[in-house]
């Protein structure tokens, strides 16, 4: 073992040894898509063990790792919710600092594309290829990369068909404006990966000069960044009938009376599309949990304990009327059995 890395679990040995005295809450950091079901668990968690109710934070995905990953101790989260898996370099992150940690996956989710449910306003049936090309600062004309300046999805409508040789779908010329999460956010890093690198592969663009486009998106307000807060995105769309938004499953189906998600390359998103990841935007959802601090912190094992299990993950577990797309039987099978080896 490297000196460097001794002394870091030296530092964390004695930091964590004065965590119990210090502080008596679970501390939960990470995403905003998470957030919503781990709270549930968390306040069930407070009414039965006779421990305090976990303190969670909804600092997004990539805010929550760095919070995470940056040590051992009082001073730092037992847990992060995450809406896509840890990076290489977050991994890295925790390795430096000493901080060892077990994945679990909770259940899964969808990236809706979606717009007001209100009389008169369309549901847009579309394909993630036009997504991209509507979000994409620069795109390819005539073989020549230029700055994307398709106004309206009339506009995407038309380019798409070009690129594909296929129909144009009959999108409004409706301007393009679409809520999107900060970089912070892990379902930013899932649109990322599920609409605009798919889509970009769609449109044949993932070859020549410019098949690195899909990571920019257009600056020109045809795409809005917003915070951490999906329930935000929501509210914005239910009062302009125009705009479309980008967020996880669980804050559609809490407000389908609001917003109405977009067909997506033939698919609705559902419950069903989800699990089956037909769905093109499906993905798991997860959450890590800081080993040094299990045993420990009060009631970290007894609460990891509460969220992995069938009462709360399962089919009829209290998650589901929230919007949790539960695990497969496997997939349940091995989150239990980390549970169970912590």
């Amino acid at each position: 073992m490297r000196l460097s890395h001794l002394l870091v679990g030296v530092i964390s040995g004695l930091a964590i040894s004065t965590v119990a005295n210090a502080r008596d809450q679970i501390s939960i950091v990470g995403s905003s898509t998470v957030y919503p079901f781990v709270t549930i668990a968390a306040e069930k968690f407070g009414q039965s063990s006779g421990l305090k109710t976990p303190v969670i934070e909804s600092t997004g995905t990539g805010g929550g790792m760095k919070l995470f990953c940056k040590g051992v101790g009082v001073a730092h989260p037992d847990i992060t919710n995450a809406s896509r898996a840890m990076k290489s370099t977050e991994a890295k992150l925790c390795n430096d600092a000493g901080v060892e940690f077990q994945e679990f996956i909770i259940g899964n989710d969808g990236v809706a594309f979606a717009n007001a449910n209100v009389k008169g306003n369309p549901q847009f049936k579309i394909s993630i290829a036009h997504i991209a090309a509507a979000l994409a600062r620069d795109v390819l004309v005539d073989g020549a990369v230029t700055a994307n300046n398709l106004a309206t999805w009339q506009d995407v409508d038309a380019y798409v068909a070009g690129l594909t040789k296929g129909a144009v779908i009959g999108l409004p010329a409706t301007k393009i404006t679409v809520l999107v999460p900060p970089p912070t956010s892990g379902t930013r890093d899932a649109m990322g990966a599920l609409f605009m690198k798919a889509g970009w592969k769609k449109l044949g663009l993932d070859e020549g000069p410019i098949k690195q486009g899909y990571k920019h998106l257009r600056e020109d307000g045809g795409v809005i960044e917003m915070g951490e807060n999906d329930n935000l995105i929501i509210e914005k769309l239910a009062s302009d009938p125009t705009l479309f938004g980008v967020f996880g499953y669980s804050f559609f189906d809490q407000n389908r009376d609001k917003v109405q998600a977009s067909l997506l390359d033939g698919v609705a998103l559902s419950f069903e599309t989800i699990a089956s990841y037909e769905y093109p935007g499906a993905r798991p959802l997860f959450f890590y949990v800081k080993k040094a601090h299990v045993g420990v912190i009060p009631g970290l094992k007894k609460f990891i304990a509460e969220l992995v299990s069938n009462k709360a993950m399962g089919t009829d577990g209290y998650l589901f009327p929230a919007g949790l797309v539960p695990l497969n039987e496997e997939d349940f099978v091995k989150q239990v059995k980390a549970r169970n080896a912590l």
